[in-house]
């Protein structure tokens, strides 16, 4: 699945886009039965002819009524459709909360810097952090433009100088670089915004 966030995969898949809101697929199966001003008369005249005619439907948001004029088949046809709809949106939440993204989100911006601040954590805290964002350079940073990583300590360590180009190379690199971080460095009260700082020198980085 694309790295987008849910309000632009909407715009691609949302009901509104593939015609599957309720009103659209009750102005494709009926019609408004309407209670209108005639200007000409000067008075409300209701569209009473429908009456008992057609099944009704009565929208609870503007208490509009429909009169359903549809048969069986576009009955079927639209049933198919939001089954459809839902098991895409199925699908996505599970996409969303899973693996890297459970803990990261969707990462969408082309040129990131990921600052790693393991504070005091005890060895398989350590460890486990470095999973994390293990997961997230595999699954995510390799599709991204530019990236670098950047150690809160109180000697601060960076991969690289600046944001790298991202390949198949400099993911593997910054896992081998990832990896061989010794558990206890030295850090200072200031370690974590010096590291944000120093990540956000870098021009390339847009947020």
């Amino acid at each position: 699945q694309p790295l987008i966030s849910s309000s632009e995969w909407l715009q691609l898949h949302g009901l509104k886009r593939n015609k599957l809101s309720l009103s659209q697929i009750l102005s494709q199966i009926g019609f408004k039965h309407r209670k209108d001003y005639v200007t000409t008369l000067g008075k409300l005249v209701a569209s009473q002819y429908a009456d008992g005619l057609f099944p009704q439907y009565s929208r609870a948001q503007d208490g509009s009524v429909y009169n359903l004029t549809a048969k069986k088949n576009l009955i079927l046809h639209f049933e198919d459709c939001l089954t459809g709809a839902i098991e895409l949106y199925k699908q996505r939440m599970e996409w969303l909360t899973s693996e890297s993204r459970q803990i990261f989100g969707v990462i969408q911006e082309r040129c990131i810097v990921i600052v790693l601040d393991f504070g005091s954590a005890a060895q398989t805290e350590f460890d486990l952090c470095r999973d994390a964002f293990s997961m997230v350079l595999v699954e995510q940073v390799i599709w991204i433009s530019k990236f670098n990583l950047i150690r809160a300590a109180q000697d601060l360590m960076k991969w690289q100088q600046k944001s790298t180009p991202v390949s198949e190379h400099s993911v593997k690199s910054a896992l081998t670089w990832l990896w061989k971080l010794d558990h206890m460095t030295a850090a200072s009260h200031t370690s974590s915004s010096e590291a944000l700082l120093e990540a956000m020198s870098d021009e390339a980085v847009s947020s």
